[in-house]
């Protein structure tokens, strides 16, 4: 157990090394006046937190810097949320004021507005694909010869593909379309789509279309690229932190970032709620000296995604996890009123 003297000395140690990147050292602290104790004093609570673990030395100064243990204890026994000021929550009121009627663009939003709030990356993971289900789609010709094949899954997804229409292709045949394909494919999973087409809905739209050269082309609609979505913001704003300045270190944290399916499992890994994974904790050795902060979302009650914000492990952690908070409800609230016509909660 830590006395209240030097559960305070850790605090500020650890508030004075996330704002400065500096390590700190007992006459520093002693001038700040926070701690109202001597520079010996000090210095002896020091020496017994580093030998507790709590704080380490570095090989280029006589100070301290918190330890991984150090930051553990700091999040789970002395951080409190941060209030967040008005320049900050009017970034957020507008972002999600603005009407967006589409997945994609309100996470991806979402992603730039928190990497510019924190200085840190951002990563939003959307669905798995697997769980992606078709709840409408729509052919809507935009000329005589061309049309737009849009498909909105119950997650909030939609893909919309262009193509042509086959020559003497009539109105009333387009109707017939979406009359068949909706029938027929609404809540079949992305997955399965060009199979129930070719299995199931082919023959009757034969039964119902003269023109058969234009099914043809729906099948090439419906071949739709399944990746797994993977949104991301300040992708390079690591490089604004000091303790990433050598330079295979940061390239072989990018290259693990841009490995969408290797970030895409380690975040879907991660349990609900507000998340806190520090240095080794991660248990990706490219990213032994970051710390990693997620938050999940949903559509209605179902799960939808996660949220994630990367950074040093000298990361803000009381102002990360307020921001989270107030993305994960928002998105949760926007979506889910968006896709059921109603807010949670």
């Amino acid at each position: 157990m830590l006395t209240d003297r030097q559960l305070l000395i850790l605090q500020v140690i650890i508030d004075d090394f996330i704002q400065s990147a500096h390590p700190v050292g007992s006459k520093t602290l002693a001038k700040k006046g926070t701690l109202s104790l001597s520079s010996a004093t000090i210095r002896n609570e020091m020496a017994d937190l580093e030998e507790l673990g709590y704080i380490e030395k570095t090989h280029t100064s006589s100070g301290r810097v918190p330890s991984e243990k150090g930051y553990r204890f700091y999040v789970d026994h002395l951080l409190s949320p941060q209030k967040l000021n008005n320049e900050e929550m009017e970034s957020i009121r507008s972002l999600f004021m603005e009407r967006v009627y589409e997945f994609e663009t309100i996470v991806e939003r979402s992603a730039h507005v928190l990497s510019e709030l924190t200085d840190y990356t951002v990563i939003v993971l959307g669905p798995e694909v697997k769980d992606h289900k078709v709840s409408r789609l729509q052919i809507i010709p935009l000329n005589e010869e061309m049309a737009v094949a849009i498909i909105v899954t119950n997650t909030g997804h939609v893909e919309k593909t262009i193509f042509s229409i086959p020559p003497n292709t009539k109105p009333g045949d387009i109707e017939k379309i979406n009359n068949i394909l909706n029938s027929k494919l609404i809540g079949v999973p992305l997955l399965e789509l060009k199979s129930r087409l070719n299995e199931e809905t082919y023959s009757l739209l034969r039964k119902h279309l003269d023109n058969v050269m234009i099914i043809d082309a729906l099948n090439d609609v419906l071949n739709l690229p399944l990746n797994d979505q993977v949104f991301y913001g300040g992708k390079t704003n690591m490089l604004k932190q000091p303790e990433f300045q050598d330079f295979e270190k940061i390239q072989k944290l990018f290259d693990f970032i841009e490995e969408n399916q290797g970030f895409f499992h380690l975040l879907k890994k991660m349990p609900n709620g507000i998340q806190v994974r520090i240095g080794k904790e991660i248990n990706v050795r490219e990213m032994d000296q970051c710390s990693l902060i997620t938050a999940t979302y949903s559509i209605g009650d179902e799960q939808c995604g996660t949220i994630a914000i990367l950074g040093p492990k000298r990361m803000n952690y009381g102002k990360v996890i307020s921001l989270l908070n107030i993305f994960s409800n928002k998105l949760t609230n926007v979506l889910t009123e968006l896709y059921y016509g109603k807010r949670k909660g």
